[in-house]
């Protein structure tokens, strides 16, 4: 009696799963600082990105460029998992209802709390934050973040008052830094915001600030 050969069963390749243990890794060196961080840096404290080999007089023009290019590609490749890595845990966060997010600030990653949760953590904070900036600080530090890059002279005659010690103040509090100086008859500092302000603010740009129009609308 002759036996039929049964087939070898096919094995299909599952899915690729999101890596967890990088995403847990991420999440712990977010949670570790109190500023944002790059992608870049990020893949560097977990090690996904080649160090960089030491210049060798004897290697060719061209093998340098060529090294680069595969550096170049490495980084990018590695960043690209940080990113997934923050999808991930997005995704996770949004699944188990959390009151936070990976969000990008200032050319960075930081975790932030949702917007929904901004009125109750305003109210406890908020004899904490009126020692720190007075409305006269509010003041001018809108109009710098509205009217960068300006001169003291442009602020205090926009303000009508003396904005020497409100300047000083904001600067100190790394809000507020020196840009440059301006092309005028004795070249006076010009000022604008940091990256600090960005950060404080939960802004990824200048270009987030809100519009006169929303400003208008919101009031």
């Amino acid at each position: 009696m002759k036996i039929e050969e049964q087939p070898t069963p096919v094995e299909v390749a599952a899915p690729e799963a999101p890596d967890a243990e990088l995403g847990s890794k991420v999440e712990a060196l977010l949670l570790s600082v109190d500023r944002p961080i790059t992608g870049l840096r990020l893949a560097e404290a977990l090690g996904l990105v080649p160090r960089e080999a030491e210049e060798d007089a004897d290697v060719e023009a061209e093998a340098r460029s060529t090294r680069a290019k595969v550096d170049e590609i490495a980084r990018r490749s590695a960043i690209q998992r940080v990113d997934r890595a923050v999808e991930w845990l997005n995704d996770e966060y949004d699944r188990s209802g959390r009151a936070f997010r990976v969000e990008s600030v200032a050319g960075g990653y930081r975790v932030l709390t949702l917007p929904k949760f901004a009125g109750v953590i305003a109210e406890l904070h908020r004899s904490r934050l009126g020692q720190k900036l007075t409305r006269q600080a509010v003041e001018t530090l809108a109009i710098v973040a509205y009217k960068q890059p300006i001169t003291r002279a442009q602020l205090e005659a926009i303000r009508g008052v003396s904005c020497g010690e409100v300047l000083k103040s904001l600067i100190e509090r790394r809000l507020v830094t020196v840009k440059g100086r301006a092309e005028e008859l004795g070249r006076p500092l010009l000022y604008g915001t940091s990256k600090a302000f960005l950060d404080v603010f939960g802004l990824a740009s200048l270009k987030d600030l809100p519009t006169p129009a929303e400003l208008k609308g919101s009031a």
